[in-house]
């Protein structure tokens, strides 16, 4: 999944960017949000020697944007595009796919409005997911409007959730006054048909938000991308404004979501920056999305045993496949004797089978058994290599 997700970022000309897993309590309050459960319910948080809080980082869109205005990458020229992997911790309940310590890859894209970005971005997930194996994902859209338009809904929420917030579950009772938006985020199955009658923010976004929201759409059908509008869509963070996205994927049962992301204009500010940093990112699940694409991708075959035949054999086996592996030919090469090598080249999936015996060493030429056709043939050690290299890109 990371090799394919590197090869992705490079075309897209992202960056990595390396954080560190420790940081200040206060980013996390600040950035993620005080009120969403992360911060509540999840973070790994303790008291260092100096009486500092420390939190194990459980996203890593606040640690980069804090890193993006402590090095004054803002002078860099163009939009700044930051790819991260590694882990992340959250206290939660473990269940399929989700770990208290998880992997995520993660990309940000800072320093533009931009609604093309937004689309691009969400091109190069598509993209990213497509080429890693995944099929059958849906991929969902929404806008959560901005400082302008957004309070409105929330206030029309609130005053909508205090006749039907006492019917729905304790933490939408909660919310229900302190982030309304977070109900709309609620997973509990019976509060649904109560969330699914509130009012859509969709009907309260201002022009400018309507207006990039409705170009977001444009791109994505000129590039052929298929999505779905999802009005009840706000994501888990408070730092989200305008676009946001998740994809979701059946394998993974209720908790479906393999990746979100979103708009984040105004997170610079609010964690110090004098200069708007406007940005849009993603966050990959990667345990779920390798949990994803098992159930549909083989692994990846052994491209050759090399079955040696004695002790000549061996030494020339050894060479041959240093000589294969640096032309990109996976190589297993066996001890013992004849059949249980064979035996293990089945064990092991492997594609092709080699013979080094006296004979061929003689003949400077191997018998190579294709171990799917059954098929047998001679040949010198250049032709095996010719025959078993990967295309080159």
């Amino acid at each position: 999944m990371e090799a394919v997700a590197r090869s992705v970022f490079r075309v897209y000309n992202y960056h990595e960017i390396r954080t560190p897993i420790l940081e200040e309590t206060q980013l996390f309050a600040r950035g993620v949000g005080a009120d969403t459960d992360i911060v509540t319910k999840e973070m790994y948080t303790f008291e260092d020697r100096d009486g500092s809080s420390l939190t194990l980082r459980p996203e890593n869109t606040a640690s980069v944007i804090r890193s993006y205005i402590e090095h004054r990458m803002d002078q860099l020229p163009g939009v700044k595009k930051l790819y991260y992997m590694g882990p992340m911790f959250r206290r939660e309940r473990p269940q399929k796919g989700r770990y208290r310590q998880f992997y995520q890859i993660g990309a940000e894209a800072i320093g533009s409005e931009s609604p093309l970005v937004d689309a691009e971005v969400i091109e190069m997930v598509v993209e990213l997911l497509s080429l890693a194996g995944l099929k059958g994902f849906k991929l969902l859209i929404n806008s959560v409007g901005d400082k302008h338009c957004r309070p409105r809904y929330v206030e029309t929420l609130r005053e909508r959730l205090k006749s039907v917030a006492p019917g729905m579950c304790g933490d939408c009772q909660r919310r229900a006054e302190s982030n309304p938006l977070r109900v709309l985020d609620c997973k509990v199955a019976a509060d649904q048909p109560v969330i699914e009658a509130l009012p859509s923010i969709l009907d309260y976004l201002c022009a400018e938000c309507g207006e990039h929201f409705a170009a977001v759409r444009r791109r994505l059908d000129d590039a052929g991308i298929e999505y779905e509008v999802t009005p009840r869509m706000v994501r888990g963070l408070d730092y989200y404004m305008r676009t946001t996205f998740e994809v979701v994927h059946g394998a993974l049962g209720s908790q479906n979501s393999v990746l979100g992301g979103g708009r984040y204009d105004g997170l610079a500010e609010s964690l110090g920056s004098k200069v708007p940093a406007p940005g849009i990112g993603f966050s990959i699940g990667e345990d779920r999305l390798v949990m994803s694409v098992e159930s549909e991708q083989a692994a990846s075959a052994l491209d050759l045993l090399i079955a040696p035949l004695g002790e000549a054999a061996q030494k020339c086996g050894a060479a041959m496949a240093r000589d294969f592996r640096r032309a990109g030919i996976s190589v297993e090469l066996a001890e013992g004797k004849l059949k249980r090598a064979m035996e293990l080249a089945n064990k092991v999936g492997a594609r092709f089978a080699l013979i080094v015996g006296d004979d061929e060493l003689a003949a400077g030429r191997y018998a190579l058994k294709n171990l799917t056709t059954g098929e047998q043939e001679s040949l010198t050690a250049g032709e095996i290599a010719a025959r078993l290299a990967p295309p080159r890109n």
